[in-house]
């Protein structure tokens, strides 16, 4: 047989093979396992987020929710009105879903400690979890990472990452175009209703800020702070902001600066209950706030007890409190939420800028308990220090 022969014979063998296999192919690409995940789509919600027709907005802050496993993770410092020994995450889920229904919020942010690590077996799932009940009312949502976060499967930055690729999530592992420490530095404008004259511009800004875990200093171990490279971006993304229209804004973040210790002799409105437990380090927060001009209240979490509001220097710094039933707390101390709402002005023909910033307390208790509203910002007087009574221990 000659050689050509030889090498058509093989080709005539081989072909069918290769066609075999390339419909086996092709039948899995078009025809893929029914098993098999689907590819699946972030739920997004409607952006640049917006002040409602009624001129409007409000946020939910949630601060320290601590979650674990869900139903097998006890809650901590409760009494038998909580449930006692069953009083577990569900108590924090339930609590959760309770605010949201009231409030019908259009942002709830998440400042720090939603799991806490050495309870959470998979930080995806206690996050899954955690934020379940946002997610099921399609409420946007932003988170910053706490000092207890990172403490289980996931790094910090997975953490953010994670959170931003969540449905409904607005969060953000940091800004485009910056060099800045930590993850969860980002800002969120909110902008003017349809239908108005200012419907293209940011009347209110938020800045989100990761105020570190913990570190050593000289040897010490203390709280994280906010570091240079963020108060550099923070005073970038200002100055950017205030270009057009000179809106207020307000900033969240975890761990509280050395300044708010001082609250405790010039006067608060609300519960001082703790040593406010903030890093040896001051890197000049409070007075980079000031400079920017717009900053007229900054949200914090992490001491449970505390969820006074005071103000230093024209800003006030509020606590959150506790939120979540696996945190510390005190027993037949109602855990709590913060909700501050932002009204804008009514012009003659449509909504102009914001007019005031208010905020108050929801207790978990039988009547869901409204405590502690004050106005912390009024355009009409531009007086940072409202009428509101400040308490002084021993007053």
């Amino acid at each position: 047989m000659s050689s050509s022969s030889s090498a058509s014979a093989l080709v005539s063998l081989l072909l069918p093979c290769l066609l075999s296999l390339l419909l086996i192919r092709l039948s899995t690409v078009l025809d893929p396992d029914p098993d098999a995940a689907a590819p699946r789509v972030k739920a997004a919600p409607p952006l640049p987020l917006r002040f409602r027709h009624d001129g409007a907005f409000k946020i939910l802050q949630v601060a320290d929710m601590h979650f674990g496993n869900g139903a097998a993770t006890r809650c901590r410092d409760v009494g038998p009105e909580d449930g006692g020994a069953r009083c577990s995450d569900l108590n924090t889920t339930r609590f959760l879903r309770r605010v949201i229904e009231a409030e019908r919020p259009d942002l709830i942010a998440f400042t720090g400690d939603n799991i806490f690590g050495a309870s959470a077996t998979d930080a995806a799932e206690s996050l899954l979890k955690a934020i379940r009940p946002a997610i099921e009312f399609k409420v946007p949502w932003a988170a910053i990472l706490g000092n207890h976060d990172q403490e289980s499967t996931m790094t910090r930055e997975e953490l953010m990452t994670f959170m931003s690729l969540m449905d409904y999530s607005v969060s953000q592992v940091n800004p485009p175009g910056f060099l800045v420490h930590g993850f969860g530095n980002y800002h969120i404008g909110i902008h003017g209703p349809f239908g108005s004259e200012l419907v293209n511009s940011s009347l209110l800004n938020l800045y989100f800020l990761d105020s570190g875990d913990r570190e050593v200093v000289n040897g010490v171990k203390t709280y994280g702070w906010i570091k240079e490279s963020q108060l550099a971006w923070l005073r970038a993304t200002s100055l950017e902001r205030q270009k057009n229209v000179h809106a207020p804004a307000l900033a969240f973040f975890h761990i509280p600066i050395p300044e708010v210790r001082g609250l405790w002799y010039t006067g608060f409105k609300g519960q001082y209950q703790e040593g406010v437990a903030c890093s040896s380090v001051n890197s000049g927060v409070l007075a980079t706030l000031v400079s920017m001009g717009d900053v007229r209240a900054v949200f914090l979490g992490h001491d449970h007890l505390n969820d006074f509001c005071g103000n230093l220097s024209g800003i006030w710094f509020c606590y959150g409190g506790g939120f979540g039933y696996h945190a510390y707390g005190r027993p037949h101390w109602p855990r709590r939420a913060r909700v501050i709402y932002t009204e804008l002005k009514r012009g003659s023909r449509s909504w102009m800028e914001v007019e005031s910033i208010q905020t108050w307390k929801l207790l978990d208790d039988d009547k869901l308990s409204k405590i502690d509203q004050q106005v912390l910002w009024s355009r009409s007087t531009d007086d940072s220090h409202q009428n509101v009574v400040l308490s002084r221990p021993g007053v």
